[in-house]
């Protein structure tokens, strides 16, 4: 049974589907209200497709569906086959990396660690933590506020009547109670790690409540120094409080979520607030390998977050309240999720995008960075626009060498191009071009672009000089199609990548792609581009003056009957001008041209 007869057979009920490849492999898998209306939604005329759909589409040979009960469960199912199966053309999580978590161990006696390896054997996980910095700053408020041990002997009641061991230095210096020796009771020593998983669950009101009470009680009794420990205890705990943002005791229990889109990378924030206070924020970027609408995306999102959050500790308290940008496209059993209009909600919401725009920034840096580092051992000069750009489109080598195509002329008169070339990401200008255009007449755009590109490349490749990585085309679409109609003349459409740039919303316009490319207006990468355009734009335009100024010089002159080109030129190298010649006296134009010729030269501006 081939594609277009399962696709008759598929069933108007929610499930999960999966493309697979001529080899068998499993190369896409989603989800759908209805599995019959969205798998053939695929199967629609290419134009209506994107340029990766339409390359997904070519390479499905065989579909397989899974048929469940809700739209829920269809989004649970496809989310833990993409982690098993990892398809070519689904969103993935950018690394592997697993996050860190903090952990109270299941012993007597419990220790207190960082660990990115959950172990299920009743031990207690707070997290993750998207920065490892702030479970430090975590564990280090715990250990200023608490004497927790930090060995690894096995305290059974057993090893420690027997007094086989020993207190350490930590014991010593006030930062162990020492339970190995037997100076702490069981007991008092799990008082302490309630008031740590409070903490660490962000129920620091309470604990600040009880340290108040115990700081007034010594006090009274005339202790200071226990009385100046509760208050110190206190005001840490305050400091931390106020850094995790109180947003409003009566906003509880919510979870709020954002996505950031970059071309194809997606960059999304996680923000869990438990009674009024930001208890966890958590940051993933995924990686899109087709276009896929940002509905269907919010809903992986909070899938995987779902996943990766369910086994915490901190997460014993479900939110039934979610907070987002815009709804996603499965409805999540038991959960209110909603667009936030005004308040404090819409802040918390405002916040959470802030989160993913500095996570995005940061990312991208980082990757610019690593980058430029591995482009320095090569001996090339690194550039953070350059390695930016080769990302957002997709390219297999930084755009090192690029070169920009421009079109100038007046109504169709003294029309010319200009290219422009940026190395490394400056101008190269001993390396810019000028062209007039010889073959069209008129003012055709499209067709002088066509003339352009071809004049240019056809000149390199008889040269054998290096192609660039990247062409920039100062135009939409049309000037864009015939400037590949003149690279596939070449045999180069494919090995150089191309794209064009439109001046108004400054989208990029990629061949066989219907929908344009926008980068985020104050990415290094734009402004490069939009350099580029510029710099052709003026060198262009320039050129088309001096030829314009030429031209009526030439037309002034050369309508005079006997001025030919070498009498034209005596003059102008006498005068400078043609205003100059005009008003020169006849005796002295006799004496460079003769006098006749110099008398009808007067009498023409006489008439002028």
């Amino acid at each position: 049974m081939d594609v277009s007869e399962k696709i008759k057979i598929l069933p108007h009920n929610p499930g999960v589907y999966r493309f697979l490849n001529k080899e068998g492999k499993i190369i896409y898998i989603g989800k759908a209200k209805d599995l019959k209306k969205r798998v053939s939604q695929y199967f629609t005329t290419p134009e209506r497709l994107t340029a990766k759909t339409r390359v997904l589409v070519q390479n499905i040979a065989d579909i397989q569906h899974t048929v469940v009960e809700s739209e829920q469960d269809a989004l649970l199912l496809e989310n833990n086959l993409i982690k098993e199966y990892k398809p070519k053309y689904n969103i993935l999580l950018k690394d592997s990396k697993t996050y860190p978590w903090i952990c109270i161990s299941k012993e007597p006696f419990p220790r207190i660690f960082l660990t990115r390896r959950m172990v299920r054997n009743g031990s207690l996980y707070f997290g993750p933590y998207s920065s490892v910095q702030h479970a430090h700053n975590l564990l280090d408020l715990i250990n200023t506020l608490y004497k927790i041990r930090s060995c690894r002997f096995s305290l059974t009641p057993e090893a420690i009547g027997s007094g086989k061991y020993k207190e350490c230095l930590d014991f010593h210096i006030k930062k162990c109670y020492a339970p190995c020796a037997g100076k702490i009771s069981e007991t008092e020593y799990l008082k302490q790690i309630e008031d740590i998983t409070n903490i660490l669950k962000g129920n620091c009101a309470s604990l600040i409540k009880e340290f108040k009470e115990k700081m007034e009680r010594s006090a009274a009794n005339l202790e200071f120094e226990e009385a100046q420990h509760y208050k110190e205890s206190m005001e840490l705990l305050r400091n931390h409080y106020s850094k995790s943002l109180i947003v409003h005791p009566r906003v509880t229990n919510i979870d709020v979520f954002s996505l950031v889109f970059d071309g194809y990378n997606v960059f999304g924030n996680y923000l869990q607030v438990n009674n009024g206070c930001i208890v966890q924020t958590l940051n993933l970027q995924l990686k899109m390998n087709i276009e896929e609408d940002k509905q269907e995306i919010l809903s992986r999102f909070i899938a995987e977050i779902h996943a990766i959050t369910s086994a915490s500790s901190n997460n014993d308290k479900e939110s039934d309240e979610i907070l987002v940008q815009y709804l996603p496209d499965v409805t999540f059993q038991g959960k209110n999720i909603h667009v936030p209009l005004k308040g404090d909600k819409l802040s918390l919401l405002e916040l959470s995008i802030k989160n993913a725009n500095a996570f995005k920034f940061q990312q991208l840096k980082q990757e610019a960075l690593n980058a430029g580092e591995h482009a320095g051992e090569k001996g090339q000069r690194g550039n953070i626009a350059v390695e930016m750009l080769k990302r957002e489109l997709g390219m297999n080598e930084p755009p090192l060498h690029i070169e920009c195509f421009d079109n100038s002329n007046i109504q169709g008169t003294n029309p010319v191009a200009s290219c422009v070339v940026f190395k490394n990401g400056k101008p190269s200008k001993k390396d810019y071009r000028h062209f007039n255009i010889k073959t069209v007449v008129g003012a055709n755009d499209f067709a002088s672009m066509h003339e352009v590109v071809y004049r240019r490349y056809s000149r390199l490749l008889a040269e054998k000089a290096p192609l660039p990585q990247l062409i920039l085309i100062d135009g939409g679409r049309g000037q864009l199609n015939f400037a590949c109609r003149a690279l596939s003349e070449l045999g180069l459409l494919g090995k150089i990548k191309i794209i064009g740039i439109a001046k108004r919303l400054e989208e990029l316009v990629i061949p066989d792609d219907p929908v344009p490319l926008f980068l985020d207006k104050n990415s290094p990468s734009l402004k490069l581009l939009m350099n580029l355009r510029d710099e052709a734009h003026r060198f262009g335009i320039t050129h088309h003056r001096a030829r314009r100024s030429k031209g009526q010089i030439e037309s002034a002159l050369r309508q005079i009957s006997g001025v030919g080109e070498t009498t034209e030129r005596k003059l102008l190298s006498a005068y400078k001008s043609v205003k100059r010649i005009a008003e020169a006296p006849v005796e002295e134009i006799s004496a460079i041209v003769g006098k006749s010729l110099a008398a009808k030269i007067k009498n023409f501006f006489s008439r002028q």
